[in-house]
């Protein structure tokens, strides 16, 4: 499941993945939120707190994700993957260099650094 996190700054957008998640939550909850980014401010900073092992992602969750990440593949100014998966981490660090903008993965315990690191526009 993915729910909306509201505590962030007015142009990030942030979502917090538990449980199973899949192609209807990215549907209903990721492509709107960066649909509203986009018109909003014209670039993408996304926060993922992901509290859930990412085989809880469906095949359909990961087909969406993909759509969501070429649909907007020019507006990525930053991405936060937040999570105690190492190896989620290290990708997520890894991705900034094959994609557009910046990419950076945090522990659990640093969702406010996080945060922080989103505030800063690039």
């Amino acid at each position: 499941m993915l729910s909306i996190i509201r505590e962030t700054p007015p142009h990030v957008f942030g979502v917090r993945a538990t449980g199973q998640v899949t192609a209807e939550d990215l549907k209903s909850v990721l492509l709107p939120g960066l649909e509203v980014l986009t018109t909003q401010y014209g670039e993408i900073y996304y926060l993922l707190v992901l509290e859930t092992p990412v085989e809880n992602f469906t095949a359909g969750a990961w087909f969406q994700d993909m759509i969501a990440g070429l649909k907007h593949f020019t507006k990525w100014k930053k991405a936060a993957v937040v999570t105690d998966e190492k190896t989620v981490e290290k990708f997520t660090d890894a991705f900034s260099y094959v994609a557009p903008g910046e990419f950076k993965g945090f522990p659990l315990a640093l969702l406010d650094d996080a945060i922080d690191w989103l505030n800063i526009k690039s």
